[in-house]
């Protein structure tokens, strides 16, 4: 894998943390949200992974295979938790019996989700860097 190669899997993969952040920010934002029914309730999604390897032929000295990858979201789920039920009569959204629905949606768990997202997304960014200063040392060993 050359170092330019580098930049295409470190680059896809701060692009499928751009997606999974953008998700837990929704919902985040729709944890509190409040409907009259189960079926109009928000459910929280979650993006799919997947890898991403592509085969390739050097062309330099040798003619041996090199894989090269990155990741790619293929899908954002939605979850199948069940709404929570609150009892709130005073609502404007309660149902006959008084009753409004909320996403089951632990912030706790988003919250070390976006941590997590973050994090790699910062890791993704050192590679990136690293390799430009690899490669601007190669450059200048002719000097």
């Amino acid at each position: 894998m050359s170092l330019y190669n580098i930049f295409n899997v470190s680059g896809s993969a701060m692009s499928a943390q751009t997606v999974r952040l953008n998700t837990i920010a929704s919902n985040i934002a729709n944890a509190d949200s409040v409907a009259s029914s189960t079926g109009e309730v928000y459910k929280a999604r979650h993006p799919v992974f997947a890898t991403i390897m592509n085969n390739t032929i050097s062309s330099g000295y040798s003619n041996t295979s090199h894989q090269t990858g990155g990741v790619k979201v293929t899908a954002i789920i939605e979850s199948q938790a069940e709404a929570v039920a609150r009892y709130q009569p005073e609502n404007p959204l309660a149902d006959e019996s008084g009753y409004v629905y909320a996403p089951n949606i632990s912030l706790v768990e988003e919250m070390a989700n976006m941590i997590s997202a973050s994090r790699s997304y910062q890791s993704n960014v050192q590679v990136a860097n690293t390799t430009k200063s690899l490669l601007t040392r190669t450059l200048s060993l002719g000097q």
